[in-house]
């Protein structure tokens, strides 16, 4: 099993309960596709370096999972369509 991080920008414009709902569903989107969550970072709402869909800032969200080589790009194309999710990125984690 390799360690990954999931990070997610979630619009700024929905409610606190949605932001949660969003990586809630990614979570469960992570432990469908057999990976296991180990932590959930929240680094609350930051200004974006850029305009995305019309928005400069958006919440910050990194979700650290174990799993094998084939699931980070089953987590995400679930992610790519989820709604008010800005940008996301998975990489895989050094051992080190």
């Amino acid at each position: 099993m390799n360690k990954y991080e999931l990070a997610l920008v979630v619009s700024a414009k929905i409610e606190d309960d949605a932001r949660t709902a969003i990586v809630e569903k990614a979570k469960e989107y992570i432990t469908r596709a057999g990976g296991v969550v180990s932590e959930v970072e929240e680094w609350g709402k930051k200004k974006l370096a850029y305009e995305v869909q019309k928005m400069s800032e958006g919440f910050y969200y990194f979700i650290q999972f174990e799993a094998e080589s084939d699931v980070p790009a089953a987590v995400e194309q679930d992610v790519r369509i989820m709604d008010n999710v800005l940008r996301f990125l998975c990489v895989r984690k050094d051992e080190a």
